[in-house]
């Protein structure tokens, strides 16, 4: 899709493109339901409810479902954030989530998926150390919606698998520049699967791989401006700026163990291939356009590697508690600062609580809190930007089997 933009400068444009892009994992959320984030996100060996298909199809063979399963909810996340001691107005985000999961015949199963897996916004008056001194408001959302199958081969193995519809808009705006609101899509696919070792312990794996976006195109007007020496004075004609933002692969593994009946413990490791659709985004110039655009934002972010451990407890038939602890390392290091001035994908250590109540035996409800601790870097270079979040997220899910 394509926006007209304005005769305007580009020059901070490499600030605010990340700075759109911010939730836990890097921008990728650490769970998709209630009883995930519960888990602080161990969810690959054991999955309890049917947005496994979007994480792990294979766990919709594992559920127990007679006919078919429902679960919906919604987040709310509340993301305090700064640059350079400036705080970000925007601070409610709502996160919706869903899943169905039907039972084709023993070994057979079938889904559908869908959530917002990544992406907030900033909202800055002004950011001191960025060029111009000047406020700039960004939004990014990401949406996946996975058909999915599951089937179970033997008793003890289940293997999954599910297409990757994925909807993304972006938004800029600031002083400098605007890049109205633009939506693009693109396709996946993420394969799974989940093995029974004993009545104690229980594997799982997942591969989700790279999602392909489509380009983001925008139409910018020819016009003139002063830019900083040596540039001067500078008159353009105006043409198309195009970016592809893509999504990053996702590899994990994870264990579940049973000690007694009633508590199920799951540890996971994940590793998110960022530094290959984050290091150097390269845009695409046609026409005459003006200097401040530049042929790729260097945002240089790293790969991730994610540990995640959660405890459910069965308090009684009808209750269910969890905890988990999840952490990974900023994927933006201090010699990127500069580059991620908006970009406040910094969180490394999350603590989440969880409960599910069975009200009948049809019908649940599910209440998850995350926290993400406070976590700032500072740039190693000039200007020495500083960039901080910590995170807060609470999570409500219903769930009707039959």
């Amino acid at each position: 899709m394509k926006r007209k933009l304005g005769p305007a400068t580009l020059a901070v444009a490499t600030f605010a493109f990340a700075g759109a892009a911010q939730a836990t994992n890097g921008d990728q959320m650490i769970g998709v339901s209630a009883t995930q984030w519960g888990m602080g996100g161990a969810a690959v060996a054991a999955p309890q409810d049917a947005g496994t298909i979007l994480t792990n199809p294979a766990g919709i063979a594992t559920l127990g479902i007679k006919e078919v399963r429902f679960d919906t909810g919604i987040g709310l996340l509340n993301p305090p954030r700064k640059v350079n001691g400036f705080e970000s107005d925007s601070n409610f985000y709502m996160m919706p989530s869903g899943a169905v999961a039907f039972n084709v015949n023993d070994r057979a199963f079938i889904g559908l998926g869908m959530g917002g897996l990544s992406g907030m916004g900033v909202d800055f008056p002004d950011v001191a150390a960025a060029p111009g001194n000047q406020s700039f408001v960004t939004t990014k959302q990401f949406f996946k919606v996975a058909p999915g199958l599951a089937y179970r081969v033997t008793d003890k193995l289940s293997i999954g698998g599910a297409i990757n519809i994925d909807y993304q808009s972006l938004a800029i705006y600031n002083a400098g520049f605007s890049l109205p609101q633009n939506q693009v899509y693109g396709y996946g696919a993420t394969l799974g699967a989940i093995y029974k070792l004993n009545d104690m312990v229980q594997l799982g794996a997942s591969w989700i791989s790279r999602q392909k976006m489509s380009d983001f195109k925008w139409n910018i007007a020819g016009g003139n401006a002063t830019f900083p020496a040596p540039l001067g004075f500078q008159t353009w004609t105006g043409g198309t700026a195009e970016l592809q933002m893509d999504a990053p692969q996702q590899i994990s593994f994870g264990i579940a163990v049973r000690p007694i009946k009633s508590l199920l413990i799951e540890a996971d490791v994940k590793h998110i291939g960022f530094s290959d659709v984050m290091n150097s985004i390269p845009v695409t110039r046609t026409g005459g356009l003006p200097p401040s655009v530049p042929a790729a934002f260097n945002f240089g972010w790293e790969d991730q590697w994610v540990y995640a451990i959660g405890a459910q407890y069965d308090l009684n038939d009808r209750t269910q508690l969890r905890v988990g602890l999840n952490y990974g390392e900023s994927p933006i290091g201090p010699e990127d600062v500069n580059n991620n001035i908006g970009s406040l994908a910094v969180t490394e250590l999350h603590a989440t609580v969880g409960v599910t109540r069975w009200w009948t035996d049809r019908i649940a409800t599910s209440v998850s809190y995350a926290h993400a601790f406070h976590n700032k870097v500072t740039s190693n270079v000039a200007p020495f930007n500083t960039i901080e979040l910590e995170q807060n997220i609470l999570t409500l899910q219903v769930t009707y089997r039959f």
